[in-house]
């Protein structure tokens, strides 16, 4: 693998923020589960994301839980923290947030709602290269979005300095394909989706942000460097391992289940900021299946 990209690979988590019952971050349960994260050799940590229900962190808060990653990785793994928004100057300044709070890099995801044109779009990925010296990856998610950047823009995208990987949650296998088939050796190409990761490593892509990993970081930091390694026998016992759970976390909006899951695991409360709210009991009876499935312990 180029060197260029070789720090963001692997299988890295988009981390939950656990809140405690009066509704703050849970800073304790958090450091608690990244430290656990890394030691069941997960390659990075990415908080503050949709997964970490960023959108609803005050901006002390989001910078408060980034520095609390940061201090419980300790340097052993980087720490890519989201911060992207539908406003380029809210975007810099979060950009400049998690910087202030040690993050390694930025998780900008494209903007929602406003939907920009191709300039619009460039200028706002430019704007927020530009704001900090963090490498920037660029978070291409049509489902929650409404608008995919396509492979063109992407690999346009990859040619502003400080641009140096796409997370790709399309679901569409041939766009992914083109990505990486015309894309610098700068660009690290990292799969959005944990159903498609081992398709998508199979195309060459140099890894995953995942959310089935908050619940089995072990299993999928292995699956991930199996099918880097070429035993594709091996990733495959792995994937059908972990399919169930895969789709049980995303039977409702993530990240309902995923925080559902880590309640029924005893790592942390599954409470969620509004406008989320509790799971259907199909659901967390699915989850329960599923982390049975995954030979995954649950607490109760």
């Amino acid at each position: 693998m180029n060197a260029d990209r070789s720090r963001w690979s692997g299988a890295m988590t988009a981390i939950v923020t656990p809140f405690l019952e009066n509704g703050e971050v849970d800073h304790e349960a958090l450091a608690g589960l990244v430290r656990w994260q890394v030691d069941q050799g997960i390659n990075g940590l990415v908080p503050a994301g949709t997964t970490g229900e960023g959108a609803t962190l005050a901006d002390v808060e989001h910078q408060a839980v980034v520095r609390t990653v940061v201090e419980a990785v300790a340097g052993r793994v980087p720490v890519i923290a989201g911060c992207g928004s539908n406003d380029t100057v809210r975007t810099v300044d979060a950009a400049r947030r998690v910087e202030a709070a040690g993050a390694d890099g930025l998780l900008v995801v494209s903007p929602y709602y406003n939907k920009p044109n191709r300039s619009g779009m460039l200028e706002h990925y430019r704007a927020v290269a530009e704001a900090t010296a963090l490498p920037v990856v660029v978070y291409n998610v049509p489902g929650r979005t409404a608008q995919n950047l396509g492979a063109e823009l992407i690999l346009e995208l990859a040619e502003i300095p400080g641009v140096v990987a796409v997370k790709e949650a399309s679901g569409d296998l041939e766009q992914i394909a083109t990505i990486l088939d015309c894309r610098p050796d700068s660009l690290a190409v990292l799969s959005g989706d944990d159903a498609l990761c081992l398709p998508t490593l199979a195309l060459g892509a140099d890894g995953i942000i995942s959310v089935v990993s908050n619940e089995a970081p072990f299993e999928m930091s292995r699956m991930v460097a199996a099918a880097r390694d070429g035993d594709y026998a091996s990733a495959r016992q792995l994937h059908y391992r972990l399919l169930a759970l895969m789709r049980a976390n995303f039977m409702e909006t993530n990240p309902v289940p995923v925080k559902t899951a880590l309640e029924l695991m005893g790592r942390c409360r599954g409470g969620l900021r509004a406008p989320l709210g509790p799971p259907e009991e199909n659901t967390r009876a699915a989850l329960r299946q599923a982390l049975a499935a995954a030979e995954l312990e649950t607490a109760r």
